[in-house]
């Protein structure tokens, strides 16, 4: 299925604030955007909507929109909250989990080795992306699925940043199998354990995020 020409500005406009060409404060002004990309203002528009959910920038009412990097501390919090609401998830979907979504899982996990295999890590986040999904609909708890789509929705940026530290798409995929099996035996402390190891900020994962942290600009 072909990308939204919105979604990919959006990725692009990510790489550019954690690469420090659009620093914490910045502007980012639509007409500019619009130009720099070729498009309309109205993708331009969509993909600072997805910002603004995820958190990289900020709308200020008759100012604009202004890049927004969460600090250290906030960062390491929100992910700390991601890995306890999916290890719940994934506890109550061991007891819960449909057979059609076992296999839905195991799918997802065939792609994510492709994408292993090819190096790429966008397409790998993409179906990433599902496998997480399908977790929190099988919790079987709509209030909770709800609030691990908003979390995840609000770490995107950074999800999607760690997987090109080096090794960790292979690692990524080694925590997708053992989150599974643990799945498909039905021992909830096992997946909850798997998953939460998966999601955590810690070690080299740790390291990388915070060096991606650009002071604000001047």
């Amino acid at each position: 299925m072909a990308r939204k020409r919105s979604d990919i500005i959006a990725d692009e406009l990510e790489s550019l604030i954690f690469d420090g060409t659009f620093a914490g404060g910045a502007r980012l002004d639509e007409v500019q955007l619009a130009t720099r990309f070729s498009v309309s203002r109205t993708p331009i528009r969509e993909a600072l909507q997805r910002l603004t959910i995820s958190g990289l920038v900020e709308q200020i009412p008759r100012r604009g929109v202004f890049v927004r990097q969460p600090g250290l501390a906030e960062l390491v919090e929100m992910f700390e909250v991601m890995a306890e609401l999916e290890a719940v998830s994934a506890r109550l979907a061991a007891r819960r989990i449909a057979e059609d979504a076992l296999d839905d899982l195991r799918s997802t996990n065939r792609r994510c080795q492709l994408a292993v295999e090819a190096q790429d890590a966008d397409g790998y986040y993409r179906e990433n992306e599902r496998f997480h999904a399908i977790v929190y609909r099988q919790s079987g708890n709509t209030f909770l699925e709800q609030e691990c789509l908003r979390l995840h929705h609000r770490l995107q940026p950074f999800r999607r940043l760690q997987l090109r530290l080096r090794g960790r798409l292979r690692q990524s995929m080694a925590e997708h199998e053992a989150i599974v099996d643990a799945l498909e035996a039905g021992d909830g402390e096992a997946a909850a354990a798997a998953i939460r190891k998966h999601v955590a900020v810690q070690g080299e994962k740790f390291h990388y995020l915070m060096s991606t942290l650009k002071p604000a600009a001047e």
